[in-house]
């Protein structure tokens, strides 16, 4: 019998479907063992080889987590256990080691791209037909408030830090499969329901899941297309969205303020023009060009190959007339990871730039490179990293880069078009502000001038500018130093000023309650442990408190 080759073709295509149908079937009726066996494959492959990871989590957390997972696979459906899966990956706490996002959502997504401003969590995109919901704050996901829904998925998320979970965790409030597994919902649905909030209504919009390949969004905001739109208008675009889809990078000069502004969304090279070459020209242009500001942008960058980053840091380092404090402003944010944290701590250890906007996404010193581990049974796809990337000290644990300028975009400023991280950048003055809190602070305190260090102090405290600037934390280390140095006059100044700028932390009153009970201010002792317990608070310190203050009175 013979076949013709257009049958041939149709008869291969059908076969080649059957058998992508039956894996897709045979992976959602996977039996109890088979699910445990691949967990127990991820737990043994992490312990061989990856025990590295182990530096957020425990190996005793992790086993105690796995177990408790493993224990409970039996009465869980396929979609659960994904999402089990993926949260035994998250516990490492590093945005590279993770099961992707699309292997969780692939089938079935909210048709909503959420952001969270200033003010909130908001509906920045919608597919036609949804419109209602567009610009809407979201109160609630299915009955849930969104503050409380946002903790249910954390765990799910291989979440960096805050800036992290702000930027790439918000999307998983829009998987049912995530919301059933975390508990936000009873029962798996397709249809969830939000309780939004739009000019001063409150009302229900419902949602109904899609295949993810039918979003339109790139760094976290919507493509606006036949099918999706934006809050944002489109008539305008600002300059950090300028051609955004369209190159990885570019720059535009502003010459009424001889500003050299420059975005770059990406570490990788573009199609249309190497990084290299891109950096040749920039600076090429720098040289020949009266440039007295350069506003260099990386808020949209989520990284690429870090080896790139070398000849932008040493042109920029090769010209002082740029590389100079109040010239040079570096604009980072929540999209900034990767080989683009690589980048802003080089910036960060080898310029002058002034660092506007809001923390990264990523810590300083990282785990990154993340090698592909597939389960056995189920084919999903696990990402462990392997590479330990430090540009600073091996202690140095910290979180993210914060800026020296914070700024963060609101709702108003998005659908205004405007750019307040942008403004902040070209309109500084060095008048009155203090780039390094700490240090100058520290100078006050050594030259004894206290009235000034208390001033000063506050206002870096109130000031918003600081925001993400852990003042608190930072200046109570600084107290306590200096009673472990026997400076215990200064340490108590120190302390007290805290409980000044932040009269309602009862952190802050414990530690000067307990400093002065170990300087033997008795008195003074009692009257901190009295305000603590006035503030009537849930915390664990307050029945310390309440101890300690008994048996002084007992003294």
């Amino acid at each position: 019998m013979k076949f013709t080759s257009a049958y041939l073709k149709t008869l291969l295509i059908a076969l080649f479907f059957l058998g992508m149908s039956s894996k897709t079937w045979a992976q959602d009726t996977l039996s109890t063992s088979d699910w445990q066996v691949d967990l127990r494959f991820l737990q043994k492959t992490v312990h061989t080889s990856y025990p590295f990871l182990f530096k957020k989590v425990t190996a005793k957390k992790f086993d105690a987590e796995v177990e408790k997972f493993y224990e409970e696979i039996p009465d869980l459906e396929a979609h659960e256990i994904k999402v089990g899966m993926a949260r035994m990956v998250s516990l490492f706490a590093y945005g590279h080691t993770q099961i992707p996002f699309s292997t969780i959502a692939k089938e079935a997504v909210l048709p909503v791209n959420l952001y969270h401003f200033k003010e909130g969590v908001f509906v920045e995109g919608v597919r036609k037909g949804d419109e209602k919901a567009l610009g809407a704050k979201v109160l609630q996901v299915a009955g849930t408030a969104v503050t409380e829904a946002l903790k249910a998925v954390r765990p799910v998320v291989p979440v960096e830090n805050d800036q992290y979970f702000k930027a790439y965790g918000l999307r998983f409030l829009t998987v049912p499969s995530v919301l059933h597994a975390q508990g936000v919902i009873a029962d798996i649905s397709d249809s969830i329901t939000l309780t939004l909030e739009k000019e001063g209504v409150v009302f229900d919009h419902t949602f109904t899941a899609v295949p993810l390949s039918e979003l339109s969004r790139d760094y976290c905001l919507t493509i606006p297309n036949e099918t999706w739109i934006s809050v944002r208008p489109q008539d305008e675009t600002p300059l950090y969205l300028k051609q955004l889809n369209e190159k990885f990078y570019f720059f535009e000069f502003l010459p009424e303020s001889k500003t050299l502004y420059v975005r770059q969304s990406s570490v990788f090279n573009d199609d249309k023009e190497s990084l290299q070459d891109f950096y040749t020209r920039l600076f090429e242009f720098i040289d020949t060009n009266a440039v007295e500001k350069l506003v260099y942008d990386v808020r949209l960058n989520g990284g690429g190959n870090n080896f790139n980053n070398k000849p932008f840091i040493k042109g920029i380092m090769a010209r002082p007339k740029i590389n100079t404090r109040g010239k040079f402003f570096y604009i980072i944010g929540r999209n900034t990871f990767s080989a683009c944290q690589n980048l802003t701590n080089e910036i960060e250890n080898y310029t002058e730039a002034i660092i506007v906007g809001e923390p990264t996404s990523e810590n300083k010193n990282f785990y990154g490179d993340a090698r592909r581990v597939r389960l056995p049974n189920s084919g999903i796809n696990a990402y462990l990293s392997h590479a330990w990337w430090q540009d600073f000290a091996p202690w140095d644990t910290s979180d993210w880069t914060l800026p020296h300028i914070a700024v963060e975009m609101g709702f108003a400023d998005y659908i205004a078009n405007e750019d307040p991280v942008l403004e902040a950048a070209m309109n500084y003055t060095e008048t009155g502000f203090i780039l390094d809190p700490l240090d100058h602070l520290t100078q006050l305190f050594v030259a004894g001038k206290f009235e000034q260090l208390r001033s000063d102090g506050k206002r870096i405290a109130q000031d918003p500018a600081y925001k993400y600037y852990d003042f608190k934390e930072e200046f109570s280390t600084a107290g306590y130093r200096l009673l472990q140095g026997g400076n215990v006059e200064g340490g108590l100044f120190v302390l007290e000023l805290i409980t000044e700028y932040y009269p309602d932390s009862v952190g802050s009153l414990f530690n000067l309650a307990t400093a002065q009970e170990q300087a033997k201010q008795v008195d003074k002792a009692k009257e901190s442990y009295k305000k603590l317990l006035a503030l009537d608070s849930n915390s664990p310190m307050v029945q310390a408190a309440r101890n300690n203050l008994e048996n002084l009175e007992k003294q």
